[in-house]
């Protein structure tokens, strides 16, 4: 099986980290994976901004550096609901016929992170190893445009050592939502302070999510009223073991 890694942008200039996770955990499962080079923004910004035939060229350019590929693995439920729901659209509304059957060939193989792991691989237990209480946040895209249900759940009550927290209102939006944050700010802060308390409610020491976008976010608040809760990527506590802590 040849599978790609997208890192997405937002891991790519802000946290690094989380995409050497999730190679350093397919790895250890026995997935050898690529990082096509060529890879640039979904396009997702400009398609939740209105501007579908700005999103043309990255489109295109994602379909290019994916094919081929059985499996495109994200650590983003928002940048695999782009490449899921949105390319089409784009696709489509560019009267592209051939970009039309190229994203119907790279839509359909990508998918977030639990996805693969769960219903490709087939593993809930991944070997991980992580002695902290965590309570996770499902991510909007995840939840409601995936429907990844409660695949990224089954992998945190695999992980030894951990206990995993119920999050109070977990399905709330946090209040980021990209463009959202800014053109409604004061809307983004009060639902990210409703979301940052519901956290602190938990006592958790970590809060968790597919989403780094999202934990940007969160973190943001729970950094400014000094919480004392760490934010974490999935892939970082699954690739975590107790010969390479996270």
């Amino acid at each position: 099986m040849r599978v790609a890694l997208m890192v997405t942008c937002v891991n790519d200039a802000m946290f690094p980290g989380t995409g050497r996770a999730v190679v350093r955990l397919l790895r250890r499962l026995g997935v050898e994976v690529e990082f096509p080079g060529a890879q640039t923004c979904c396009g997702q910004p400009m398609v939740n901004t209105g501007y579908l035939d700005e999103a043309v060229p990255a489109v295109r350019s994602f379909v290019g550096a994916f094919e081929g590929y059985d499996a495109i693995v994200t650590p983003s439920g928002s940048c695999a609901g782009s490449a899921r729901h949105q390319h089409g659209l784009v696709a489509r509304r560019a009267g592209d016929a051939g970009l039309a059957a190229a994203v119907a060939r790279t839509s359909p193989r990508t998918y977030e992170l639990s996805e693969f792991l769960v219903d490709v691989l087939g593993v809930s237990d991944v070997g991980a190893y992580f002695p902290h209480s965590v309570t996770y946040h499902p991510t909007c895209h995840s939840l409601r445009m995936l429907g990844v249900g409660d695949r990224p759940r089954r992998l945190l009550e695999g992980v030894r050592g951990l206990r995993l927290v119920d999050l109070p209102q977990a399905e709330e939006c946090c209040g980021f939502g990209g463009t959202f944050a800014l053109k409604n700010s004061d809307t983004s802060v009060a639902m990210g302070s409703d979301k940052a308390r519901h956290v602190r409610e938990t006592g958790a020491e970590v809060l968790v999510a597919g989403d780094n976008s999202c934990l940007m976010h969160i973190g943001g608040v729970l950094g400014r009223g000094r919480a004392g809760v760490r934010v974490m990527h999935l892939a970082e506590i699954l690739a975590s073991t107790e010969e390479q802590p996270a």
